[in-house]
C-alpha cells in the first residue's frame, strides 16, 4: 500500500451509482484504500444548495470534496452476507405489505359496490367470519 507525498493515504470519495461504482470499489478495496460512498440524495441536496446550476464532472467532484470536508462522513463498511440477506428480506416484506394494502383497498371498493351496507355489519371487514360470509355469498343474488 503506497502512501501519498505527505505520508497519508488519500481517502477516495465517490457517489453511489447503482451497480456502476462496484468495480471501482473492488479496485480500491484490494490495496486497502479508505473510500467513502455518498448517497446520491445527499450529494444532490448539496449540489442544489449551490447558486450555480452548472453541471460538469469537475463541479460534481468539487461538491463531493466539499461534502467530505464539511460533513463527518464514515468510511464504507463491507456488509456481510447476513446483513445483505436481511436487507433483501426487509425489502420483500415491504413489497408484500404494499401489495396487501392495495388488495385491501380493492376489496373495500368491491364490497362497497356489491354490498353497500356490508362494512358496518362486522367489527373487522377482514375477520374470519366476515371473509367466510363473503365466500359463501359472493354476490347479492345468493340471498
Amino acid at each position: 500500500m503506497e502512501r501519498a507525498a505527505g505520508g497519508y493515504q488519500p481517502s477516495v470519495v465517490l457517489e453511489s451509482t447503482g451497480h456502476y461504482h462496484i468495480p471501482v470499489i473492488q479496485f480500491l478495496a484490494e490495496p486497502n484504500y479508505v473510500y467513502i460512498i455518498i448517497n446520491p440524495l445527499i450529494s444532490h441536496r448539496a449540489k442544489s444548495s449551490s447558486l450555480r446550476k452548472v453541471k460538469t464532472d469537475a463541479i460534481d467532484a468539487y461538491h463531493l470534496c466539499e461534502l467530505f470536508y464539511k460533513e463527518e462522513l464514515e468510511p464504507h463498511k463491507k456488509r456481510g452476507v447476513h446483513l445483505l440477506n436481511l436487507r433483501n428480506l426487509t425489502r420483500q416484506e415491504e413489497s408484500i405489505a404494499e401489495i396487501s394494502a392495495k388488495t385491501k383497498i380493492q376489496l373495500h371498493s368491491l364490497i362497497d359496490q356489491v354490498f353497500p351496507e356490508y362494512r358496518g355489519v362486522f367489527g373487522s371487514l377482514y375477520s374470519k367470519v366476515s371473509l367466510l360470509t363473503l365466500l359463501e355469498f359472493p354476490t347479492s343474488r345468493h340471498y
